[in-house]
Order: C-alpha cells, then structure tokens, then sequence
C-alpha cells in the first residue's frame, strides 16, 4: 500500500483533472462518480458511500454515516458542492477520521471558482 502522502498527492491530481474537465457547480454524486474513475485508472482501490459504524453504549449504528470516498483503505475523500464549507464540515471530516480511525481525509468544495484554494487535508493525530 502506498504512504498517505502520495495518496494524496495522487487524489489532488485527479481532483484537478476532474474540476478541469467539468467545472464548478454540478451535483456531489457527479464528482464522485467521476472521482472514482479517475483514481480508478491510477490503479487505485477506491470505494463509495462506506458506511462508518458508531457504537455508543453499546449499541451499534451501523449505517449512521457513509464515506464518500475511501481509497486503498486508507485516505477519505469528502465531496462537497455547495457555496461555501462551514467550519462544521472540517470538524465533520475529522469526526468522521476518528470514527474510522484513519489518519488522512481530503476535504474538497468542486462548487468554487477556484479549486486549489478548496481542497483540504486533515489529520488525525489520534492515530499511530
């Protein structure tokens, strides 16, 4: 498995392409689709809509939230297309990190003018 730098150096790549080749504006299921092609053909494992388990007190939410994106295992992608990220969507990408205990998520808004200043890596320094 390769290191989660050049994951990620790979995932911005494509996520250039792909805004390249669309634009802004479309749906979040367009660019995840799109998404997974690309990184597909770079000979990636990628899966959609993961589901993330919680338990709390015991009892297990299985399908309480999903990934976007995870690739080879180990980096999740988090796809949003809407005006402007909140701060609630970076916490919700470092939530979801922790849930999974993975240590690396790109965070990326495709409904901008400009898409180097909409992608975001966040780090989970709660993992080894």
């Amino acid at each position: 498995m390769e290191t989660e730098n050049i994951l990620s150096y790979k995932i911005r790549g494509a996520i250039y392409k792909l805004y390249n080749d669309l634009g802004p504006g479309l749906l979040e299921g367009v660019y995840e689709s799109g998404l997974k092609i690309l990184l597909e053909e770079k000979g990636l494992k990628v899966r959609r809509q993961v589901p993330i388990p919680i338990v709390y007190r015991g009892i297990r939410f299985v399908e309480a939230y999903r990934l976007d994106l995870l690739v080879e295992e180990s980096v999740i992608v988090e796809i949003k297309s809407i005006k402007e990220l909140a701060e609630v969507h970076h916490k919700q990408t470092i939530t979801y990190l922790k849930l999974a205990e993975l240590k690396l998520a790109i965070l990326v808004n495709f409904n901008t003018n400009d898409i180097s200043g909409s992608i975001f890596r966040k780090i989970n320094t709660k993992t080894s």
